[in-house]
């Protein structure tokens, strides 16, 4: 059996690497981003000020399936994955075209354990760093955010071990979207999001991984004042096929959705949001389960 991609951790941005494997284990799958880290408010950024944001993203996967989303036959690759992703996020007051300029960076702390045939192996380790600057704008019905980011390779990788946490090569990231307030009071929120990764030449694989494209966010209304319930999803395409001496030929794909709730303490400015996501869709990858906390503090 040929295992093409086990599905990557995290973040947005962002989290790196689980697998491709081909007969060995030897490439990174296409995405550095891993989709449904931002929910109901995902093209919201926040107003001007420096803010925390952790992200806490759980996976756990048993079976794999093939190109045509149909689960292979006998034994299944397990994959468990734990990433803590603390991102700084700086909005100025800087504005252009009316909207606030912004920067924002992440590093992914990952622990992955994979069981896949004869392999059995997990570790703990840094992974590829990301820094992103953005431009959002908010007016009475509607939030708009766009950004350009770049995922940076380090030397946490190995073509042998998919567990380590780097994915060997650089990636281009660019991001829009937008959430509308269908009524005056700001209740109702539908938001989505929209990313595109254009990656660079892998590290001792000499392989170009695809290009990906990703889509995600929700429809959430906010039952009291500081809680908000709804349902988030997401959408990740690889839009193009890997690229040099022993690529695979397959592109994959895989869909979530579940339930979310959020909160924002305005007295002491923290907001936590939690949700889950069940994958109905997956094609050349491992079909999972997704979880996500993530606190956010303004100071």
């Amino acid at each position: 059996m040929k295992l093409t991609h086990i599905k990557q951790t995290v973040m947005a941005a962002a989290l790196a690497g689980l697998v491709t494997a081909p007969a060995t284990i030897n490439a990174q799958p296409s995405a550095h981003y891993v989709p449904g880290i931002e929910g109901l408010s995902a093209a919201s950024l926040p107003p001007p000020g420096v803010y925390l944001r952790d992200y806490n993203y759980f996976y756990y996967a048993d079976h794999y399936n093939n190109a045509s989303g149909n689960k292979v036959d006998g034994p299944n690759p397990k994959a468990f994955i734990y990433a803590q992703v603390p991102r700084l996020i700086w909005i100025t007051d800087l504005e252009l075209l009316g909207g606030y300029i912004g920067v924002d960076a992440l590093v992914p702390l990952t622990y992955k354990s994979l069981q896949a045939g004869p392999f059995n192996d997990a570790t703990f380790g840094v992974g590829d760093p990301f820094v992103e600057a953005t431009w959002s704008k908010h007016i009475k019905q509607f939030d708009f955010a766009g950004g350009f980011g770049v995922w940076a390779p380090t030397e946490n990788y190995s073509p042998m071990n998919p567990t380590w946490a780097g994915s060997g090569y650089w990636t281009y990231m660019f991001t829009a979207g937008a959430t509308w307030y269908p009524d005056e009071a700001k209740r109702c929120t539908v938001s989505v999001l929209n990313r595109y990764e254009i990656n660079g030449q892998q590290d001792d694989t000499g392989i170009t991984p695809g290009q990906v494209y990703t889509v995600e966010g929700g429809i959430g209304y906010a039952i009291t004042k500081i809680i908000t319930l709804g349902a988030s999803g997401y959408y990740q395409q690889q839009t193009t096929v890997d690229t040099g001496w022993g690529a695979f030929g397959e592109q994959d794909r895989v869909a979530g959705i579940g339930p979310e709730i959020s909160t924002f303490i305005p007295s002491i400015t923290l907001g936590v949001s939690l949700r889950y996501a069940y994958e109905f869709l997956a094609e050349s990858r491992l079909q999972g389960n997704t979880f996500t906390l993530t606190v956010t503090k303004r100071f």
